[in-house]
This record gives C-alpha cells, sequence and structure tokens, in this order.
C-alpha cells in the first residue's frame, strides 16, 4: 500500500509540476500586455473568491486566529514573493525561471536555522554550496552585464522561503485551510495597492488568460497538497525538479529558447543540490499547506 501511495504522490507532483509551468506560460503570455502588478492583483483576488463556498459553509467563527501578525507578514513577503516570480516567468527563459524558483530549499534551511534554531547537518551545508555553485553558473560572472531577472527570481525564491518558514512558525495552532485564507485576503488587499497604481486597463480577453492563469495555479496547488498527503515531502523531491525539464521542452516548442552550456550545467547543479538538500532534512509528520504565492 505504501508504495502505491508513493507512486501516486509521485504521479501527482509530475502533474501539478505540469500545471505550474503551464501557469507560468500563461504569464508569459499577459505578461506583454499587462503589468505584473495587474497580474499579481487579479492572481489573488480570484484566489481569494474561491475560498467564498468554504467560508459560507463554515461560517466566521472559523476565523479566528491569534496569530494575525504572522499571517500579515506572510501575506506581505507571499506577495513580494510572487510577483517577483510572475516577473521571471514573463521575462526569463521558460527553463531558468522554473529553475530558479526551485532554489529556495537552498535559503529555507538558512532562516529556519536563524530565525527557529534549527540546526542544518553536513549533507545540507553541502547541498547548499552545491546549490549556490550551480546558481553562478547560470549567473554566468563572465559575461559583461548580469541579468537583472535571474536575481529578482533569487530574491524571490529567498522570499518564498521565509513565507514557507513562517508557515511552519504557524503550524503548531492554524489550520492549512486558515493560513491558505488569510494568505489570500490579505495578498488580495496588498497586491491591490501596486495595481492601482499602475493605471493600467483589462479587457475580456486578458481577463480571460487570468481566470486561466488562477485556475491552472490551483490545480497545481491542490495536486501538490494531495501528493504530500500521500507521501513525506523528502521521497517528492525529485519528481518537483520535473518542471525544469517540462519548461526547457515547452519553451523550446512555443518560443524556440535554447540554453546555453553554462546555464544547463548550472540547471543540473541546482536540480540535484536542490533534491539532495530536500531529503537531507528531517521528516516532520505535519499537515500539508499548499503556497498560493508559490
Amino acid at each position: 500500500m505504501k508504495t502505491n501511495n508513493f507512486l501516486i504522490g509521485a504521479a501527482l507532483i509530475l502533474v501539478s509540476e505540469m500545471f505550474l509551468v503551464l501557469s507560468g506560460m500563461v504569464i508569459r503570455q499577459v505578461s506583454a500586455e499587462l503589468p505584473t502588478e495587474m497580474i499579481v492583483f487579479f492572481r489573488n483576488l480570484l484566489g481569494l473568491l474561491l475560498f467564498l463556498p468554504w467560508l459560507l459553509r463554515k461560517g466566521t467563527a472559523v476565523l479566528h486566529t491569534t496569530k494575525l501578525r504572522f499571517h500579515l507578514m506572510r501575506a506581505a513577503v507571499g506577495v513580494t514573493a510572487m510577483t517577483c516570480l510572475f516577473y521571471t516567468w514573463g521575462h526569463l527563459p521558460l527553463a531558468q525561471a522554473a529553475l530558479l524558483k526551485q532554489t529556495a530549499p537552498f535559503f529555507m534551511p538558512l532562516i529556519a536555522f536563524w530565525w527557529l534554531k534549527e540546526r542544518i547537518n553536513l549533507q545540507v551545508k553541502l547541498a547548499i554550496l552545491v546549490g549556490f555553485i550551480g546558481v553562478a553558473f547560470i549567473i554566468n560572472p563572465r559575461e559583461t552585464a548580469v541579468n537583472v531577472g535571474i536575481l529578482i527570481a533569487l530574491f524571490g525564491a529567498c522570499l518564498g522561503a521565509l513565507a514557507k518558514v513562517t508557515v511552519r512558525r504557524m503550524r503548531d495552532t492554524e489550520s492549512p485551510q486558515l493560513i491558505v485564507f488569510y494568505f489570500a485576503f490579505f495578498a488580495a488587499l496588498l497586491s491591490a495597492i501596486p495595481a492601482w497604481l499602475s493605471g493600467a486597463g483589462l479587457n475580456l480577453i486578458q481577463f480571460g488568460w487570468l481566470i486561466l492563469l488562477a485556475a491552472t495555479s490551483t490545480i497545481a496547488q491542490l495536486l501538490l497538497s494531495k501528493a504530500y498527503g500521500m507521501a513525506q515531502a523528502g521521497q517528492l523531491a525529485p519528481y518537483t525538479y520535473g518542471s525544469v525539464a517540462m519548461a526547457a521542452v515547452l519553451g523550446w516548442l512555443v518560443w524556440g529558447e535554447v540554453l546555453g552550456l553554462n546555464t544547463l550545467l548550472g540547471i543540473l547543479l541546482v536540480s540535484c543540490a536542490g533534491i539532495v538538500a530536500m531529503i537531507g532534512k528531517r521528516e516532520v509528520p505535519v499537515k500539508p499547506v499548499t503556497d498560493p504565492a508559490l
């Protein structure tokens, strides 16, 4: 039975990563016409609307929390990380964007060590070192100018890691549904301000693309949550990097994107190191919490 659960979990991870890449492709498509701030706002607004049936069924009493400040912190950090991620999907080759998002496992142990005083074992330390060497290959410092999009992607991955550590800080008292709801609520409010300041309009075709973005992102979250309910995160770690291969193939087929040797070597190093870092973490049996920001 455990073997079947693992196989189902691995399959769900791969399908989830496919929908994640599809959402990135939608962002790439709509980024040519809409500012990132507008895309982020509507992604959060549509995500919040999905919680209305749950809220009507459970009642407002379910919203009680003693950690409102952590919910607000997570939303602020998560919206910023989402903005960086969406910018990355729109301005970097698809495979690079998918890969740099996966550098979050290198930042998480460092943040957890600083904030939660969690120890880092030698295996994870070595994985982090190799991972950042891979990032250096992707940045390619021999070029005369560093790609700003790559730096934005890394900043977003770091903030995404901070958001996940914040979730870990709340999981002792907060349910997964409450954590995700408060993120959607505060994220919609916070992202409304830059969207309004952007002054961009929206037509029906663009709104259709945004609905498709919300649909693909939500399906990815649901599949991811289901997968982590079937097997431990460390066991499923290698399959989360399937999005990089999918993005490389789709980026080449749709936009003719060809990756250089340095980038390919960096992708290999980061992927291997990321898998080792995730496997090397001590497994803790907790309820899965999907992250709509990432």
